[in-house]
Formats: C-alpha cells, sequence, structure tokens
C-alpha cells in the first residue's frame, strides 16, 4: 500500500515533531544539556509521537480513507511555553479523516496509535537492557508507555473514547499494557 501525503502535511508533521522535541527537551535540559535534551526528546518523544499518528493514517487509508495530519499551532506553541514552567500538556494535531467510518473501523483506526506506543515502548526497553542509547532509550520507554496510556483515556476526542466504544476488551487490554509498562515494569 503506498501513503498518500501532501506537502502540507509534511510541513504540519515536521513542525510537531520540532515543537515536542524543543518542549520536552526543555523539560529534560535540568538534567543535561538543552541540545543533548532536544536530541534525546526528539528520538524518543518526537519518534512516538510521529509513529502514533502516521499508524492512524495508514489503518485509516487502509480503509479508503482520506487521512492527513493537520498540526494544532497554537497548542504547539502553548506545550513549548507550558514546558518552561516545569509542565507538558501537548496536543501537537491530529489526523483528520474523511470517508465512511463506522464505530468498529473508527475503533481499529484509533486503537492503532496506542499500541504503536506500546511496540516502541517494548523496543525502547529492549534497548535499555542492551545498554544501548541509555538515556533515550530509557525516556522512550517511559513516554511512549504514558502516551498509550494518555490516548486511552476515554474522553472527549481521545483514542480512548472510539476504542472503548467499539471494542472494551480491546480497550481494557491496551490500558492494562500501558499501566503495567507506565507503573509497575
Amino acid at each position: 500500500m503506498k501513503i498518500k501525503t501532501s506537502k502540507e502535511e509534511i510541513i504540519d508533521l515536521t513542525k510537531a515533531w520540532i515543537a515536542i522535541s524543543i518542549a520536552f527537551g526543555i523539560i529534560l535540559s535540568s538534567s543535561i544539556s538543552l541540545q543533548k535534551a532536544i536530541f534525546v526528546a526528539a528520538f524518543s518523544v518526537g519518534l512516538g509521537f510521529l509513529l502514533h499518528e502516521l499508524a492512524h493514517k495508514l489503518v485509516a487509508q487502509h480503509y479508503r480513507c482520506f487521512a492527513e495530519f493537520r498540526s494544532f499551532d497554537p497548542m504547539l506553541l502553548l506545550a513549548i511555553a507550558m514546558a518552561f514552567i516545569g509542565f507538558v500538556f501537548a496536543a501537537p494535531g491530529a489526523v483528520m479523516i474523511q470517508g465512511y467510518v463506522d464505530y468498529r473501523k473508527n475503533g481499529i483506526i484509533s486503537i492503532a496509535g496506542p499500541i504503536t506506543n506500546l511496540i516502541l515502548a517494548v523496543i525502547f526497553l529492549g534497548l535499555l537492557a542492551l545498554g544501548i542509547f541509555p538515556i533515550v532509550s530509557q525516556y522512550g520507554f517511559v513516554i511512549n508507555s504514558w502516551l498509550a496510556l494518555f490516548n486511552m483515556i476515554p474522553i472527549w476526542h481521545l483514542d480512548g473514547k472510539k476504542v472503548f466504544l467499539w471494542n472494551k476488551l480491546a480497550y481494557f487490554i491496551v490500558v492494562a499494557v500501558a499501566f503495567f509498562f507506565s507503573f509497575i515494569l
């Protein structure tokens, strides 16, 4: 399957990746240099964000829907501003989908993002266990676990609400794994 994209989407994804990397880099810079912190954030949080959104896009396109990411620029600026006070709430944008999407398809499209974050968390945990890029790996594991758990909150436009409406078993399995990764492992 060929990924369909546009110049506008690539620009929006790039803006969001940079903003997320800067915001989380500012948070991390209390323990390492800002330049190194932004690099760590780009390859842990940024990669988690990017692949999460692309997973939604690919599954939606699999269902023959038009799907492209659009950044929410005011929220990108807010994320960076909030980082200076030590907290980041990031709502960088979303994949906009047009086409026929019933509860089942919407649930499957929605669960793709958090599952991608859990897969990334496992990859980062494996890299950490092998001692490969320990700072990136540790932060990548933690942040991708949290991204999956946060996105599964069943409210508003978050993935969790759509997954919960579609399949409660799938919802609780993903939440349980994300919770385990976030608080027990």
